[in-house]
């Protein structure tokens, strides 16, 4: 299901190197990992480092995630219509503040800010493709091979998901329990599907396939 969007998201334009040059001086907002990062209705983040988690709450109190926000990703309230929207730094992040006025007083910044929406909306897609398997391990496999595209680094042998996502987060991805993705998780260490390295990140083999 996920080649077609690894092919066309392959290379991207790093919207980082142009607000760097484009706001030369202005600081960034930096948030470690599990802080929640404010949002404010008028403005947008651009993701310089790291990696935000997005989600809402339901009204039973679970959380969903509705997508992972990588460098050079925009998010905030003026791109959704979600509420509860919620932004939480996965990892320690960097993040540069713009307003609606800024983005469209600068074509140039439009198009960037929309070019990586687009990424988004991607992402946003193959989840929801996603949730049509009925079967639970066929969405976590497809969960892996999202996060593999989106937050994975090349490491010897294999592909390391850059992020530490709980087993709470991956069984809220994809619609089950906390205890059922941690058996289908060991299932899959078992086999030689996946590895847990020494920091507890996953790394997915060259020589496996999901």
């Amino acid at each position: 299901m996920l080649q077609a969007y690894a092919s066309r998201d392959a290379v991207q334009p790093d919207l980082r190197h142009f607000l760097e040059e484009l706001y030369q001086g202005r600081s960034l907002s930096s948030f470690r990992a599990g802080q929640t990062v404010p949002m404010n209705p008028q403005d947008v983040w651009v993701v310089c480092r790291g990696v935000v988690q997005l989600s809402t709450l339901y009204q039973n109190g679970d959380d969903a995630l509705l997508g992972l926000a990588g460098p050079s990703m925009p998010f905030g309230l003026p791109l959704t219509l979600i509420y509860p929207y919620q932004a939480t730094a996965l990892s320690d992040v960097d993040v540069m503040g713009l307003t609606i006025t800024e983005i469209d007083q600068s074509p140039i910044l439009a198009q960037e800010v929309g070019r990586h929406t687009v990424r988004r909306l991607r992402q946003t897609e193959a989840m929801l493709a996603m949730a049509g398997y009925r079967r639970v391990e066929d969405r976590l496999r497809q969960l892996l091979l999202l996060l593999q595209m989106e937050v994975g680094q090349p490491v010897a042998g294999g592909t390391r998901l850059s992020v530490r996502l709980t087993h709470q987060h991956l069984a809220s991805a994809i619609g089950t329990t906390r205890v059922t993705v941690t058996r289908l998780l060991g299932q899959l260490r078992s086999e030689g599907r996946l590895i847990i390295d020494a920091n507890r990140h996953i790394i997915l083999p060259l020589s496996a396939t999901l």
